[in-house]
């Protein structure tokens, strides 16, 4: 089969996926397991391989956002229905002003992300996001959407999180330089993608058509979730710094254990000691014990309460686990078919600029496959022969590396787990969430590009 037939097939999957989902309206859970096997099908997947190819692209999604997603759900839930996220609101408000709540929740997720992923950071940001939303009468996604992509950028460009690391070793570039350029690229990407976002919100570019959101920004904050009416049920909510040290918590559990991983020796009894102990479903669950003695005894629940309570958050991430691994599922396919292979090779015959070629590589791949991370991976792979033949000083080959990270930023949509979890919880349709997310997170990714290509052109001068 030529390059050409399979790129071709790639994206008759992708749009008879959202004609499925959008058109006819079929589940997206069940959509993209039949896109799926038709996609394995027409790429000449071998039969007897295929089912095997769905169930482990399904089964490493599911295993890194099922326990996440779950323990991050109920303690969301616990600060939700204590009052404690709509307190939190109040007083911050009160101390930012209404005018500056987008910036400050923003502000506050970048220094949040940096050592957690992003599926987890947006997890535990989720419900002081509503919270912040239904005080300042504002649609949820106009804080959720800039929030999201602030903790992407940091994902994308910042050790310690795995696509940055893997890129500097990919590449040879230094690490500490990485971190030291790469804090004030995304800080810098970071503004710039927020401004662009809330233009384009504001212009009516990210307009969503669900009930609750076409209210404006005095209207209901269309909080979907299952028992919303619940929320505020007790008389006297939790003080606000409890519930800022509960969400801290695994934050800082997980970056003291990251730290330690790498200040310990490779293979040590400290290191496994100090992986457990940050690993982010230790974290979550110990968040999760802490805020229901703590939470649960303040508000007067007996055990069988804080249980039903805790019980209540899984069925409403129930849709984001199997979407999310489904999702996985279309793109392992995706993966094995080779799309990704034949778009990079392509574009390296092209003989485009370096930092364009290394920008657009890993967009192409990102599109193609879903994964930030894979993208970030394949592409410096590609590129790194090219990049130490070119004679780059340090400083070049590290904003080369920050431009494969923005490439897989961009254009995060339906075969990307992220895309699940950010419109699935901002609750929005799939054509919403392509309008708003998959439009935010190219935005951010522009932005980013724009600074190291300045960046680029600034050194070369």
């Amino acid at each position: 089969m030529t390059g050409f037939s399979v790129l071709a097939i790639g994206v008759l999957a992708i749009v008879v996926l959202l004609l499925l989902v959008m058109w006819l309206k079929v589940p997206a859970f069940v959509a993209l397991i039949i896109v799926a096997l038709l996609t394995g099908l027409a790429t000449g997947i071998p039969v007897g391989d295929l089912m095997s190819v769905l169930t482990e692209g399904a089964g490493k999604t599911m295993s890194s956002v099922l326990m996440v997603v779950g323990l991050g759900a109920v303690l969301g839930r616990i600060i939700e229905l204590s009052g404690g996220a709509d307190a939190v609101a109040r007083r911050f408000t009160r101390l930012m002003g209404p005018r500056r709540v987008i910036a400050g929740v923003t502000t506050a997720s970048f220094v949040l992300g940096i050592p957690v992923f992003f599926d987890v950071g947006y997890i535990i940001l989720a419900p002081i996001v509503f919270g912040f939303a239904r005080t300042a009468r504002l649609r949820p996604e106009l804080l959720g959407l800039p929030v999201a992509g602030v903790l992407m950028v940091v994902h994308v460009i910042m050790p310690p999180h795995p696509g940055p690391v893997a890129v500097a070793g990919f590449m040879s570039v230094d690490a500490g330089l990485l971190t030291s350029v790469g804090l004030g690229v995304s800080v810098l990407a970071a503004l710039l993608g927020y401004a662009l976002t809330r233009w384009c919100a504001r212009a009516g570019w990210m307009a969503v058509e669900r009930a609750s959101a076409g209210e404006g920004e005095g209207g209901d904050t269309g909080d979907s979730r299952e028992g919303s009416a619940q929320r505020g049920e007790a008389a006297t909510p939790p003080n606000p710094w409890v519930v800022m040290g509960l969400v801290v918590l695994p934050i800082v559990q997980i970056m003291v254990g990251t730290v330690g991983a790498m200040l310990a020796p490779k293979g040590s009894t400290a290191a496994g000691v100090v992986g457990l102990i940050g690993h982010p479903v230790v974290a979550l669950l110990v968040a999760v014990a802490l805020a229901a003695t703590v939470v649960g005894r303040g508000q007067g629940w007996s055990w069988a309460r804080r249980a039903e309570v805790m019980e209540s958050a899984l069925p409403s991430v129930a849709v984001i686990v199997f979407v999310t691994g489904a999702g996985g599922a279309f793109a392992n396919v995706l993966v094995a078919s080779g799309i990704g292979t034949v778009l990079s090779d392509m574009l390296v015959a092209a003989h485009l600029p370096l930092i364009l070629t290394a920008y657009v590589v890993a967009l192409a791949i990102r599109v193609s496959q879903g994964s930030a991370t894979v993208a970030m991976l394949t592409a410096a792979g590609i590129i790194a022969e090219p990049v130490a033949q070119s004679g780059l000083s340090p400083w070049q080959a590290t904003i080369v590396a920050c431009a494969v990270g923005f490439g897989a930023l961009a254009a995060s949509h339906i075969n990307d787990s992220g895309f699940w979890i950010v419109t699935k919880y901002l609750g929005l349709s799939v054509k919403d969430g392509l309008r708003t997310w998959t439009l935010a997170s190219t935005l951010f990714s522009l932005a980013g590009f724009a600074v190291c290509a300045g960046l680029w052109w600034a050194l070369a001068l």
